[in-house]
């Protein structure tokens, strides 16, 4: 059984994808802190203090703690993840600086993880690695030399790969090269793979030769072929229940259902979504496109038409809901929403696309030993 372990966990794309796929797998551990920022912390004490505990569960019952205890916020990610992925012995963890690899060293077949884009976007300040966001690579890169996995899989917007002139790039694949592992990397775009959304991301696969069957190739983009288009999957075309993946692959039923008038734009924020923004930052306004711009953690703020994806239906304009914009994701209607309309666009938005995954796993795992 694939044994797997994920850092800034989100809504679980990859475990998502072995489902998809039929594969089984366990779940050795899960990070994530739902975005809550400790103000005040001295994480190296902290960390210096939850290294001297004796067991993984006394040091994640100890970060637990001291979020907890420091903030008043909800770990909305685990709510979602919890409520969809079985955990052995809840090793659901807070925080990736405070997450001690050692525990699971030999342990994980599969690491996977992609460390908060916003460094790197394209509509960020672009810190990069010396942002604090940005330095959490480090601790991505950290884990893997604790942890030792047979391979690692590693996800990033492509802003990452030209950032700095290519210098925040060089510098990453050279901590990879320190940590002993031979890499592969492509941009890959998610509507090269059935998905209708314009979605490029920075991917890198890294492997110990020892613990392959052969050299590694990395998976060519398939011929590029849309099942569907976005309008297919809106609710009033496909109601809730009638996403599905059967054998791996995304089928629609054809029945539709009405949509709450919550998601229709009043007159006025549709004149405002419907503008073309200021000559600082224009963008063309566009709606009903057949594969949607890349989705937004914060689509739920009503973005711009020339940001963010909208339909006319019954000459009336609306918002993506929730549902959809998980579909457009990958992600099957079986995935358990249980968290606010608010929380469950930033986590769609944060996620990475789930047939991309099954992609590389398909061409990975048959040359991975166990």
């Amino acid at each position: 059984m694939l044994r797997i372990a994920t850092l800034f966990s989100g809504i679980g794309a990859i475990e998502q994808a072995l489902k998809r796929l039929g594969i089984e797998y366990e779940i050795v551990f899960a990070c994530d802190n739902g975005n809550i920022m400790l103000d005040n912390i001295d994480f190296e004490k902290e960390k210096k203090i939850v290294d001297s505990l004796s067991s993984a569960k006394e040091k994640k019952e100890y970060v637990e703690n001291l979020y907890k205890n420091n903030s008043r916020k909800t770990n909305y990610v685990k709510k979602s993840y919890e409520a969809n992925y079985e955990i052995k012995d809840d090793m659901f963890f807070y925080d990736i600086k405070l997450l001690d690899g050692r525990d699971f060293k030999g342990k994980v077949d599969l690491l996977v993880g992609g460390s908060p884009c916003q460094s790197f976007s394209t509509v960020g300040k672009c810190g990069g690695l010396k942002d604090t966001r940005g330095t959490l690579f480090y601790e991505f890169a950290r884990l893997v030399d604790e942890i030792q996995p047979r391979m690692f899989l590693y996800e990033n917007v492509r802003g990452l790969y030209t950032h700095d002139s290519g210098n925040t790039w060089k510098v990453i694949q050279s901590t990879f090269s320190e940590l002993d592992y031979q890499f592969k990397f492509e941009i890959l775009n998610a509507a090269d793979y059935g998905i209708p959304q314009n979605r490029r991301r920075l991917y890198v696969v890294g492997y110990k030769e020892k613990y392959l069957k052969q050299n590694f190739i990395y998976p060519p983009s398939p011929e590029k072929k849309l099942y569907f288009k976005m309008k297919d999957i809106l609710l009033e075309n496909c109601k809730e229940g009638n996403f599905k993946s059967i054998d791996g692959k995304l089928t629609i039923k054809k029945d539709g259902q009405d949509v709450d008038k919550r998601y229709y734009l009043s007159p006025l924020v549709k004149k405002y979504v419907l503008s073309p923004g200021t000559k600082n930052f224009y963008q063309k306004p566009e709606v009903d496109l057949d594969i949607a711009r890349t989705l937004l953690s914060t689509m739920g703020n009503r973005h711009r038409a020339g940001i963010d994806n909208y339909h006319y239906v019954n000459g009336e304009l609306r918002m993506l809901t929730e549902r959809e914009a998980l579909r457009l994701m990958g992600f099957p209607d079986d995935f358990k929403i249980v968290v606010s309309r608010a929380q469950m666009y930033k986590q769609a938005g944060n996620s990475i696309v789930v047939d991309v995954l099954m992609h590389i796993l398909q061409l990975v795992l048959p040359n991975l030993k166990y």
